[in-house]
């Protein structure tokens, strides 16, 4: 059996490019009988970029509701708040004790904001040992990664190596997880998704909301309805292509280069494709977020798991430095 381990930030409610790129291949693996999955929810992470406590406790329980409404299986996986195993930023001291200075200034979350160091606080500079704990306390053999995150997980196994290396064997090390169909969602400007660029669709939003952001943020050339149009190069299209199924996609794309179907009528089916295609899910996650002592037993029933197989990880690597 493998152990997998997962963590989301929790800088916002989980948006169509989290649900369809991340949380769902992960409760799929979650889910598996051959696996050992821990997920968790980084909040100490989002410290680096939120500051108001409430703002912080609504985005982690949002982000908790999220995988919840999406069905993961808490009696099968470890599911729980990173605050909450106070352990791993005990871990993250020791680890940040054995890697380069010089290395810390070559990564991405550092560099990206280098030239604005106002910006920059302890936290972001040292989030790569944060990240390393994170994976390195729960014996994690395998680590799901995108592109974008998968200089951290290098990170992870550069610091565990040195510090198996200097102390003897301490830490697995561990491996990324790719998987080739990983999905790239485009954001409502056609770039990457994400939250920083606020261009995310939130499917958990009320169908009137998500109508008129879908018809005044998603840009469409202005070809007359009956002439044809390429859907390779439409958001519209690319969206509805991530969600709604090849044989659904692939009929849009058709009508589309056939003329006579407009980019309104693509925006209409990408909004039914949405609203109901995520009913189930979104009523799942109003009703978990209306019950916030129930995610709080959720993620303290984790919590008490994960310490479980922290704590003895942490004192393996405490007797190595002689505490």
């Amino acid at each position: 059996m493998a152990r997998i381990l997962t963590g989301i930030q929790s800088t916002g409610t989980p948006h169509l490019g989290n649900l369809l790129g991340a949380i769902r291949p992960a409760i799929e693996l979650a889910h598996a009988p051959e696996n050992d999955s821990f997920l968790f929810i980084a909040d100490l992470h989002s410290l680096t970029q939120v500051k108001e406590g409430e703002v912080l406790r609504k985005n982690t329980y949002a982000t908790a509701a999220a995988w919840l409404a999406f069905g993961l299986d808490t009696d099968r996986s470890v599911f729980y708040r990173q605050s909450d195993v106070p352990e791993v930023t005990q871990l993250a001291w020791y680890l940040n004790c054995f890697f380069p200075y010089q290395r810390l200034t070559l990564a991405h979350s550092f560099k990206d904001k280098a030239d604005r160091l106002e910006d920059v606080n302890g936290g972001l500079f040292s989030y790569p040992m944060l990240m390393a704990a994170d994976i390195l306390l729960y014996d994690a053999d395998f680590v799901p990664v995108g592109k974008d995150q998968l200089q951290h997980l290098e990170m992870t196994r550069d610091v565990a190596n040195r510090f198996n290396h200097k102390m003897g064997e301490t830490f697995i090390v561990p491996q990324e997880l790719t998987r080739s169909e990983t999905m790239l969602i485009p954001g409502l400007d056609g770039a990457k998704m994400s939250k920083s660029k606020n261009n995310i669709l939130n499917v958990f939003d009320e169908p009137g909301a998500l109508k008129k952001l879908i018809n005044k943020e998603i840009v469409t050339d202005a070809t007359p309805l009956e002439d044809p149009k390429n859907p390779d190069d439409a958001v519209v299209w690319k969206l509805y292509n991530a969600m709604a199924g090849e044989v659904a996609s692939q009929k849009m794309a058709d009508q589309l280069r056939a003329g006579g179907y407009g980019w309104g009528h693509a925006k209409k089916e990408l909004l039914e494709a949405i609203v109901d295609g995520f009913a189930t899910e979104r009523a799942a996650f109003h009703r978990w977020m209306d019950d916030p002592g129930a995610l709080d037993a959720v993620l303290a029933k984790g919590a008490a798991q994960a310490r479980e197989v922290a704590g003895p990880v942490l004192e393996r690597v405490r007797s190595k430095l002689g505490y």
